[in-house]
């Protein structure tokens, strides 16, 4: 039996060797299966190949052969001259479109790029090195630092509307200490992210988000305005205010990797998280509410990780008075002359101060809590207001009229245009002061 002269590569000739066991009754079949990573019938049809042809059954068949998808030589000569003369400076991807478009070659730009590159034609433009990053150890206490964000995401999928999650996650343990479902990422929701971990927890001492304008409503590099100087701190945001009364420092992230805990934490969600509410047949806000306060705990218990100092760091939280008065929507407004200000569409009505008193022009501040209600404060100071009742419509034309609904609009008028007769004064010839007095001393 002729044997034919091969070349073996490194895992051919440790299956040789594995094979050669089995043919010297050293090793069995069954045994060997594992070691080659191959079931034992095709263990057995290895055996009986090498048997009949030797060690050049091993190698695949088409090793050596041309790949029948390989490109035409006179492509890849066209390709390469077009590229070097006609084409020269043009990057792939726009090479292949070029290709396609005006010289009827169609290849793919991966196919372009591998072309141009085995002929040392590099890209006329670099790409700019990938920047370092480090990794970013976790806090040593709980409380030092928690990461808060919202994810948009069809969490209802189709049984109900698209919803955000917004979500806190403490650094040091990866504990997921508050969440909440809401129609939208907005400030509302945020503060109802807000006063569940402080009642839950306390307060931490830094918050890590992105640069939202929720929580800033300026970029880092601006410089501050005049009268920012004069009060001594840049504008804040609702929320940047509560913030700054809960002594709660603000980080902003520049990139979505430098809170990654999070942003892992919303990939983990999107999947347990769908599927919870999907075996649960969620449908609303309120029932994927209900799913989730059943979640979390099961969630913190079996990802969740002691911290590396078992002291935590929370702070204790105010009183919920305290709390709700932090937690609302503050607006600075200037009294009118007939005690009221605006707010938003409608309008709130001062009553009397004391003897009396009237507070038109005075700077007051509106409070509008979470739970819908609003109070009105001067220098600390609640004040006693209602909301006035709407104004009435002023009645349309129409109906003073007795009709039962407006006219139809008159049709408009083409312009017409007016031409000067030819005696008009403007087409008379204008006369200097000088020439008119020349001519009358002529007559």
């Amino acid at each position: 039996m002729n044997r034919e002269t091969v070349t073996l590569t490194q895992e051919e000739q440790q299956r040789a060797q594995v094979l050669a066991r089995i043919q010297h009754h050293t090793l069995r079949a069954k045994e060997a299966a594992p070691l080659l990573g191959l079931s034992i019938r095709q263990v057995r049809r290895l055996l009986a190949r090498v048997r009949k042809r030797g060690l050049a059954a091993l190698p695949h068949g088409n090793r050596g052969r041309p790949s029948p998808r390989r490109i035409a030589e006179a492509v890849r000569a066209q390709v390469l001259t077009l590229a070097r003369t006609r084409y020269v400076g043009v990057n792939d991807h726009q090479l292949t479109e070029l290709l396609r478009e005006r010289d009827g070659v169609r290849v793919s730009r991966r196919t372009v790029q591998r072309l141009l590159r085995a002929a040392g034609i590099g890209s006329p433009r670099t790409r700019r090195a990938p920047r370092h990053r480090r990794r970013r150890e976790r806090m040593l206490q709980a409380g030092l630092l928690v990461q808060i964000d919202g994810s948009h995401h069809p969490w209802l999928e189709d049984r109900g509307p698209r919803c955000v999650l917004l979500a806190a996650i403490d650094d040091a343990t990866g504990r997921v200490v508050a969440a909440v479902f809401r129609d939208a990422e907005d400030t509302q929701g945020y503060f109802l992210l807000l006063r569940q971990l402080v009642r839950r927890y306390g307060v931490p001492a830094a918050l890590y988000t992105d640069r939202h304008t929720i929580f800033s409503p300026w970029p880092r590099t601006a410089a501050p305005t005049l009268p920012e100087q004069l009060r001594g701190h840049r504008d804040r945001t609702q929320l940047g205010r509560a913030f700054h009364e809960l002594g709660i420092r603000w980080i902003g992230a520049h990139s979505p990797q430098a809170k990654g805990r999070i942003e892992r934490l919303f990939g983990t969600f999107q999947d347990r998280l769908v599927v919870e509410l999907r075996l649960a047949q969620a449908s609303t806000l309120a029932e994927a509410a209900r799913v989730l306060t059943r979640f979390l705990p099961r969630y913190n218990t079996r990802f969740a990780r002691h911290p590396v100092t078992p002291a935590p760091a929370w702070r204790p939280a105010p009183s919920l008075d305290a709390l709700e008065q932090i937690c609302c929507f503050k607006y600075p407004r200037t009294v009118a002359n007939d005690n009221t200000v605006q707010l938003g569409q409608r309008l709130l009505q001062i009553r009397p101060g004391p003897q009396g008193r009237s507070y038109a022009h005075s700077r007051i501040e509106v409070h509008a809590y979470l739970n819908g209600t609003v109070a009105v404060y001067h220098h600390g100071q609640r004040l006693a207001a209602h909301y006035c009742p709407p104004s009435a419509a002023p009645i349309p034309p129409h109906v003073l009229r007795g009709r039962a609904e407006p006219p139809p609009p008159a049709p408009p008028q083409p312009r017409r245009s007016i031409v000067p007769p030819p005696d008009h004064p403007w087409r008379r010839p204008m006369l200097t002061t000088t020439r008119r007095a020349l001519l009358q001393r002529q007559e």
